[in-house]
Formats: C-alpha cells, structure tokens, sequence
C-alpha cells in the first residue's frame, strides 16, 4: 500500500492512508471473547491460532502504524524544514518513542491500571493519532507546489535501486532480528530465567537503531566493527573456561555482544540510506528484514534445532555484516575458503583424538575449541570475512567433541521451550530440565525408581499433602496441573483416578516414554489420564466437585504462569474442588516471592490457607521447596492445620486476569 501510495499526489496519499488507519480501527478496544479462546486446539502446536488471532484482532492497527512512520518521514521531506533533504533522524526519533513506551509499560503503566483500561487509553491515544495525522496532512496541502511533477524530476534523476542493494537492507535488518531473539531465548533458557528478562534485549535493540540513525554519532562505526570480535572470543573464552564468576557478568558479555553486532549492521543502514525520494521502499525492505529474521527464529527454528542454534548461526552472520578492508576486497574469497576450511579440519582432528587422552573436561574444551578460536582471531581479525567463515567452520568441526561430553538422553524443543533429558553417572540418577530449571529426577536403583524426589520427597509439603488425603475414607479423583516428569503419581493409590494436566505435548512424551521415566508408567497404581491442553481450558470440561486434591505445579522454566494464579483462575478450582477437597500450591522460585499473591487470594475469599518452606539439606536428588496448601476450612487440612511446620498464609495482593504487577513480587 505504501509502494503504491507514493506515486500518488500528497493529498491522495493521505486520504489512502488514513482510510486504512479508520478501517482498521473497528477492532479497538482490543479483547479477546470466550469464542475465540474455545477455537484453540488443544492437540496441535498453537502458533498458527496465536498468529491468526493476533493478526484480526492487533494486527491491523498495528500494521497501519508502522506504515504511518515513513509515510510521516516522506511527508515532512517536502516542508521547508532545513532537515526536510535527510529526514532519516525522525527515525532515531521514532525508535526513542518506541524504547520510552518499552520500558514506561512495566514499571509506571502495567502497575496502575488494568487490561480493559490500557486497552481503553491505546485506542484514545489511537484516535488521537488520526486526528494528528489529518492536522499534518492539512497543513502540508496548503503548499503550492505541485509535489508529484517535482518527485517524477528527482526520480529521474536518481539512481535506481537494485537488486543488491535491496539484499543489503533486508539483510542488515535480518541478522540483528534474528540475534535479538535469538540471545533473548538462549539467556532465558541456559543462563537466568528472570522475569522481564526481554525488555533488555528489545531495548539495546531499539538503542541501536537511536545511535545509528541519529544526527550525532555518539558511537563511531570503526568503534564497533572492531569491538565485536573481541567480544566473541571473549564470551568464547568464558563459555569453554566456565571461570567461577556471577551469572551476570555471563549476561552482559551476551548482551554486549549482541549491542555490539546490532550496532554495526544498523550503523551499515544508515550509512547506506539512499535519496529521499527512495524512502518508503528502504524500510520496506528494512520491514521485510525484520519479518524473516523474526519469523526464522519464532516458526523455523524451534521445527528444526533441538537447542537455540539459530542464536550462535545470528553470531556468525553479525560477525560476516562488518565492513569489509580493502585488503580483503582485493584478494576476494579465495584466502577466506581456505582459511575456514584449515580451521575446519584443525578442530575436527582435535575432536577426534583429544578426547582419548587423560585429561579433565575443561582441558579437553581448551584444546579443541580455544585453540582454533585463538588461530581465528590472530589471523583474522581484520578480515571480517575470514573470521566469520572460520567461525562457523569452528563450531562444524567441533560437534563431534560435543556430542560424546554432554550426556544428553533426549532434548525436544517446540513453542514451549526446551526440554532435556540428562544423566548423571555420579549420582545415578536422571534429571528433567526445562531452560535453568530441573522439573524431575528420577534414581537409577531399579528399588528406589518409584521413589519421589526432587521438589515432592515423602517427608516434604507434598508428601504431607497426599498422606492426610490418602488417609480418608474418600477416594476422589486427583488433578495435577503440569505433569514434568510424573512424579506425583507415585503419591497414587490403588482404585484412585488421576487427571494430569499439561499445555505442552513434549512434556508428555517424555514423561510418557519408559526409557526416560517411569513415573507414569510403572509407579502411578491408579489409574491415570493426560489431559492436553491449557488447565484452565481444559478443567473447564471437567465435572464441578470432580477432585480431593488439585495439585497447582504448572511451571515454564522457573516461571508460573500468571493466569493460574488470579481470582478467576482460583474460583475455577474450587468449582471443581469437593466440599472437603485441597489445593496444593507449588511455588518454588528463585526470582518471585508469590506468597502474597495466594495470601490474598485466600483472603478474598474466606479460605483457609498455610505454607510450609522445607530445606532439603544436601541429599542428592532432593530440592528445596516452598508449598501453599488451601482449603475451605482448617478440618479439610486435618493435621497440617496443627502442625507447626505449617505457618498460616497472610497476604494482601489480588490478581485478577484484568490485571497483575509482576514487578510488586520481584525477591
């Protein structure tokens, strides 16, 4: 629509677009209906639903919006201002709007107000743009020069853009997409599940558009084209030594890697801005840029890399956008090919015979991935091209390394995240990681294999659970919300029903299979059903007063999900909660204090609630946990109610699925 409306006059230029802005309107204030969420299927990945469902509800403002910027941009080029001839600084200007509203919604907006009313605010705020819009397009038509004639001179007089140069943009758009996301999934998953952990990627990521772009350099290109090597062999260096230092210094060798490579390839998009008159198209392609580089890593590449390897492909790539010299230009690509190709088989010969010698995994991982990055970065380094292909070539020839020293039974990775399956010879058991976090173990010793560990050990909060339950004279049916491993079946009867529920079909498949776990398999005496799907959806269906005990242990990474613990949420399960029925909280968490949240909650609602915080100590396969038991009165808890591990829940904060401040439960 843009690439159209900019062969037409000024006037029908803006009568297009504000049509599109008007037409698109129809779907504010943005709500999803009960409808919508009924159409989710359940036994299929959620990705096409998610992006249907985004693009007829946000989509269309959204996507309009985007076009206003260059539309806007090409407007102000025809005023008299003396910036009107390079108007590319307003997008500087545009991306600082961005990084303010980014950082404005957690910390002023979200706290104070509730989903209807920011959705109420957006689309004022969108009115207001239109009206805004109109006032720009009034004032321009008063000029009276006859716009279209002069752009037909100066197109003509322009050089065209071709097709290199338009592989150019989408490519310099492309790889810092790609890396963005790419660092944001490998940071939450191997390095710190923290909550907002995003909004720092996004920022830099935006921050490097506002230095690009903007009139004054703060940052000179050379500075940063030089800087990203380092940072690679460093983070290399770190990552293969594992030295004993904080996870943070971790995350910013990461993130200033990632600055420093979005930095150069926005710096080469706006040193490569072309005429004016050409603008619309440059981030038209810019867009197409971000949009495959997007799309690679959210829809490509969990369906073909069982771990984040498009984050270390983005890396390569960054490294192969620096500027080329003059001395590479001239010898071309032969020194580069034969360069990669000796760091190729150089790694791959130490892959192969390093691991037969007596020495301890890191001195193992210093010979064979330090020694040819070292060899990279000497003969390299002011040759952009060389070190990016010996880069790559480094990480080909050192799989056969990897592959024999992590001890990785299975790894599936989808929507939902990673999930692997690991062992450990020492300990002899197996454990279930999801990103940083462990979601089961399970003993090797065929004697203990239906012994419960991990977070759910018979003399913790949970043990406790299931023996005053399994003590009555009742034999409902139990619910789990989130299945990890299956340990909780081992807490089942004989005659008694199970229902887990799980949104994820990896978790199940790995759970279900027995030569990973046999929870489920040969340790759950009742009987048990698997319930794909969301829990809330899903329980819906469920009979009301269906469950003795509903076991809340739905967890993504370290992560609860917020929906499963509001008022909503909580009237839900007691729906399906019998009259003498418990609800079982876990709320193990290194980065949120969720105590007060389940406190008010109870509140709210009269119940009786405790919380016991149990210390494992140091047996092997036991964890640390923190459990919140709730109920309708004291009697239903029997012996917990009494017992001095347990302390009574107090709390004042109430979620509600219109609203919920992480930030309130940051430890």
């Amino acid at each position: 629509a843009l690439l159209i409306s900019q062969r037409l006059s000024l006037r029908n230029q803006a009568i297009v677009h504000l049509l599109l802005l008007l037409a698109s309107a129809v779907v504010l204030p943005f709500a999803l209906s009960n409808r919508v969420l009924a159409s989710l299927q359940t036994q299929q990945s959620p990705i096409i639903w998610l992006l249907t469902t985004l693009l007829v509800t946000v989509g269309p403002p959204f996507l309009f919006l985007s076009a206003t910027a260059p539309l806007l941009q090409r407007w102000f080029s025809h005023t008299s201002h003396r910036s009107a001839r390079d108007p590319y600084f307003l997008y500087a200007i545009s991306n600082a709007g961005s990084m303010l509203a980014l950082l404005a919604f957690p910390f002023v907006l979200e706290p104070v107000l509730a989903v209807r009313t920011q959705s109420v605010i957006w689309a004022t705020g969108y009115a207001c743009l239109v009206a805004l819009i109109i006032v720009c397009a009034i004032v321009l038509n008063r000029r009276k020069v006859n716009t279209t004639q002069a752009e037909d001179v100066v197109d003509n007089a322009v050089e065209p853009v071709g097709v290199a140069k338009r592989l150019e943009w989408t490519l310099l758009a492309l790889v810092p997409s790609s890396l963005m996301l790419g660092v944001t999934t490998y940071i939450a998953t191997d390095i710190a599940t923290v909550p907002l952990i995003w909004i720092v990627p996004l920022a830099l990521y935006l921050l490097t558009f506002i230095l690009a772009f903007g009139k004054k350099q703060f940052i000179r290109p050379p500075f940063a084209s030089t800087m990203l090597p380092i940072t690679v062999v460093c983070l290399g260096v770190f990552r293969v030594l594992n030295p004993p230092v904080s996870i943070w210094v971790m995350f910013g060798l990461h993130l200033l890697l990632f600055f420093l490579a979005a930095l150069v390839c926005h710096q080469r998009l706006a040193q490569s801005r072309p005429h004016v008159s050409k603008l619309v198209e440059y981030y038209l392609w810019i867009a197409v840029g971000g949009v495959i580089g997007g799309a690679f890593n959210a829809l490509l590449a969990p369906l073909i890399f069982p771990t984040p390897l498009e984050y270390p492909i983005a890396i390569v790539l960054a490294c192969l956008m620096r500027p080329t010299t003059d001395d590479e230009r001239k010898s071309g690509w032969l020194f580069p090919v034969i360069f990669a190709a000796l760091i190729f088989l150089v790694t791959y010969i130490l892959s192969l015979f390093v691991p037969r010698l007596g020495l301890s995994l890191r001195y193992k991982d210093a010979i064979v991935l330090l020694l040819p990055l070292a060899i990279c970065f000497v003969f390299s380094i002011q040759r952009p091209i060389a070190f990016a292909l010996g880069l790559a070539a480094l990480m080909l020839g050192s799989l056969p390394h990897l592959n024999t020293t992590n001890k990785i039974l299975a790894s599936e990775r989808n929507f939902f995240g990673i999930w692997r399956v690991t062992a450990n010879p020492i300990l002899r058991f197996r454990v279930l990681h999801h990103g940083t976090t462990i979601h089961g173990i399970q003993l090797d010793d065929e004697s203990r294999k239906c012994e419960a560990t991990s977070y759910y050990y018979k003399d913790g909060p949970i043990g406790q659970v299931f023996d005053v339950y399994n003590a009555k004279s009742t034999n409902m049916p139990v619910a789990t919300i989130g299945l990890g491993s299956g340990t909780l079946g081992t807490y089942s009867v004989p005659g008694q029903e199970w229902d887990f529920y799980d949104i994820d079909p990896s978790i199940v498949r790995i759970a279900s299979n027995p030569m990973l776990f046999t929870f489920l398999s040969n340790c759950t005496r009742g009987s048990y059903r698997v319930m794909l799907g969301d829990a809330r959806l899903k329980l819906r269906e469920a009979p009301d007063g269906r469950y003795g005990v509903i076991v809340m242990d739905a967890f993504s990474s370290d992560s609860v999900p917020v929906h499963l613990l509001t008022s909503e949420a909580l009237e839900l399960y007691l729906t399906k909660l019998a009259p003498d029925g418990v609800l079982a909280f876990h709320i193990s968490n290194r980065h949120l204090k969720l105590e007060p949240v389940l406190g008010g909650l109870a509140h709210r609602s009269a119940l009786s609630a405790f919380i016991r915080r149990d210390d494992a100590g140091n047996i092997p396969g036991r964890y640390s946990s923190l459990w919140v038991v709730i109920a309708r009165n004291d009697a239903a808890l029997g012996e917990i109610a009494g017992d001095s591990r347990w302390a009574k829940l107090h709390g004042d904060i109430v979620w509600t699925d219109d609203f919920s401040n992480i930030l309130s439960l940051l430890k």
